[in-house]
């Protein structure tokens, strides 16, 4: 048995991990796959990595815009772990500058002097530290300790593990369902994508467009890296194409602007143009259907009753939404995926208002991305999309 390569983790209190590998080797690299479950309580979305020697297993949020991944370390023992030096290579590639400090607080594995230093924001507590750089080998889940990047920066696991295996830069994730038991996957290489009973490998099927890399964040200091954009053309309910100000949906010369996606957003966020024209239109379709509607409920525009409301082969039998991309593709959005239950009695239609300022046309989350493949190729600058699986008998939830 080979043994496993080694991964860059940041710490300080907290493991910070920007690769992944594979405990053993095999004669031709093979795509990951792992497990991704559902917090209810905070509707993120999870993997659990088994990092160290001996492995201790460790849940991490998903983020498409994460550069660092991170791991809570307060316990962490592993006798394969080590520093990485300031002012080494594997320092210079992840940009990061400066050495760490340890004089205000502990050594050992939560702080060593002459550490290659970053400076991180905690997404759960809002703070910011500076965080000394290590690495320790990954071994191929209540509430997570950490965040898997999968942003397109060197650090991120969504990056550096393709480069290290001789892998496709490319990662699929297959959100598991909110009416279904069972875990989904995020796969790191690329597939094959089996989704029983479908018969074929979902790879072959899937609808494409263009995936644009969106910039990091412009604030000073940050860990947020580049995300990913796609580029929606219009948007609109049945058959009915929204009126609105298109100029919403553009990308500026920087790359700001059109559909961001990340399932570290529970819900989707529209701009106010888009938001105001989908929920009256929604509502008036509804309507049509005899769906009585209800009292709104924070943070959504429209809610009903829920007893006025069929059941369909995709969830409630509501009006699809559907975000038309650049190249002609459709991304229908069905009632799985439109509506939350917020009550017993009470459903409501699952986009929020994002405001004007500061945002593009929207930016999806993960409630829209559940029973959906969807494919992030980097290496050839295409976003590929399957639909509902509910609509094939199938899901992204298996055992």
């Amino acid at each position: 048995m080979a043994t496993p390569p080694f991964i860059p983790l940041f710490l300080f209190g907290f493991i910070f991990a920007s690769a992944i590998s594979l405990a053993t080797a095999t004669a031709k690299p093979a795509p990951l796959v792992f497990p991704v479950e559902k917090d209810n309580s905070t509707n993120r979305y999870y993997a659990t990595l088994q990092l160290g020697t001996p492995p201790a297993a460790m849940n991490a949020v998903l983020d498409l815009t994460g550069q660092f991944t991170w791991l809570d370390c307060s316990a962490y023992k592993s006798s394969s772990f080590h520093h990485i030096p300031c002012n080494s290579s594997r320092c210079d590639v992840t940009g990061a500058g400066g050495c760490v400090d340890c004089s205000y607080g502990p050594g050992g594995t939560t702080c060593t002097n002459g550490t290659c230093g970053v400076i991180l924001v905690k997404f759960f507590s809002d703070m910011m530290t500076s965080i000394g750089l290590g690495e320790d080998v990954l071994n191929l889940p209540e509430s997570a300790k950490g965040m898997v990047a999968l942003a397109r920066n060197p650090s991120s696991l969504a990056t550096k593990l393709p480069k290290q295996l001789n892998l496709p830069h490319k990662f699929a994730l297959c959100l598991p369902s909110s009416s279904r038991s069972g875990h989904g996957n995020l796969y790191v290489g690329g597939g094959p994508y089996a989704k029983p009973p479908i018969k074929q490998d979902l790879a072959k099927s899937l609808l494409r467009t263009q995936l644009l890399i969106s910039p990091g964040t412009i604030a000073p200091v940050s860990s947020e890296g580049d995300g990913y954009t796609i580029n929606v053309t219009a948007v609109k309910v049945d058959s009915a194409s929204l009126t609105f100000n298109s100029s919403v949906l553009k990308i500026d010369k920087d790359g700001f602007g059109g559909a961001t996606i990340n399932p570290l957003n529970p819900f989707t966020s529209l701009h106010s143009e888009i938001f105001t024209p989908l929920v009256k239109e929604f509502t008036k379709k509804a309507k049509s259907r005899k769906i009585k509607q209800v009292m709104t409920v924070a943070p959504f525009g429209a809610c009903f009753d829920a007893k006025t409301v069929k059941s369909g082969v995709a969830g409630p039998d509501v009006p699809a939404i559907v975000l038309v991309l650049h190249g002609g593709a459709q991304w229908r959005i069905e009632g799985a995926n439109s509506m939350v239950r917020v009550s017993k009695d009470v459903m409501c239609l699952g986009f929020s208002d994002g405001g004007t300022y500061g945002m593009g046309a929207m930016a999806i989350g993960g409630h829209q991305m559940e029973d959906n493949l969807v494919e992030f190729d980097v290496g050839s600058s295409t976003f590929g999309f399957s639909n509902s699986l509910l609509l094939l008998n199938s899901s992204c939830s298996h055992s």
